[in-house]
């Protein structure tokens, strides 16, 4: 009888010892599951955030290439952000110092479409052409108020050449279009004895134009750098876990050229 209790004894302290060993292993593996599901989602966000630090965090190199990607485009962007203001500081001065100088103006910035025009047309024109108390707009079509008033008659004229009764309803709204559009006296301009430096100030308007371009290029590039950081950080993260082997992801990026290779050794 003593012998059968002990044996009993036995039996449970074994049967529990084999429920706790059990469970040890079960808790065991829901904190290496836990921890390959954290690294499999920190290395991506981590390389979205500064690329090349998921891939550094796993201990693989080519984390470098998108850290250093990530260095160069930056410097860029910012080379080239200020090349462009420095281009465009220079036809602003250019546009007061010269074209604006003989109407005594007072320096204040405006919209680029301003500029656009002064680069397309030597001279703004009169705003009011008149010499007495009617308003007159200016007719001459090589400046750009006499290209706004022809404009508005071809627009609103039966026949641009033929003038309607000043009262009508045709003259009344081409003269609203020219009063719309045309150059102030604030901000007229003039040339004229000046085409070298409207040289100048057209090459410096490309110029800032191009590089203001570019640097948004950069800044497609940089998106497209930070996303293929986390993508190959989370493939390459994802098929570890399931092989149980470390996976390589190379991506190439360049403009108008994108690749994606696997590798997983055997």
């Amino acid at each position: 009888m003593q012998r059968a209790g002990t044996m009993g004894m036995l039996v449970m302290m074994a049967l529990v010892a084999r429920a706790v060993h059990a469970q040890a292993t079960d808790s065991a593996a829901a904190a290496k599951d836990s921890l390959i599901r954290a690294r499999i989602f920190l290395r991506p966000l981590a390389s979205l955030l500064v690329p090349g630090t998921g891939q550094l965090l796993a201990h693989q190199d080519r984390g470098a290439v998108y850290l250093a990607a990530e260095v160069y485009l930056v410097s860029r962007f910012a080379q080239l952000d200020r090349e462009a203001v420095r281009e465009a500081d220079r036809f602003k001065e250019l546009a007061f110092d010269i074209a604006r100088r003989p109407y005594l103006p007072t320096q204040r910035d405006t919209i680029f479409e301003y500029f656009e025009q002064m680069e397309r047309f030597m001279e703004s024109g009169r705003y009011d052409a008149g010499s007495g108390s009617g308003f007159v707009p200016e007719s001459d079509p090589r400046t750009y108020n006499g290209a706004v008033w022809l404009l508005a008659r071809r627009t609103y004229w039966e026949d641009p050449n033929v003038s309607p009764d000043p009262a009508s309803k045709p003259y009344q709204n081409a003269l609203q279009f020219y009063w719309d559009h045309a150059i102030g006296p604030s901000f007229q301009w003039s040339w004229r004895d000046h085409s070298l430096e409207h040289e100048v100030f057209k090459e410096s308007i490309r110029r800032s134009d191009d590089a203001f371009r570019r640097a948004q290029n950069q800044v497609g590039l940089l998106l497209a750098n930070h996303i293929a950081s986390a993508v190959d950080a989370l493939i390459s993260a994802r098929l570890a876990a399931v092989s149980g082997r470390d996976a390589t992801v190379h991506t190439t990026i360049a403009p108008g050229f994108a690749q994606v290779r696997f590798t997983l050794p055997f």
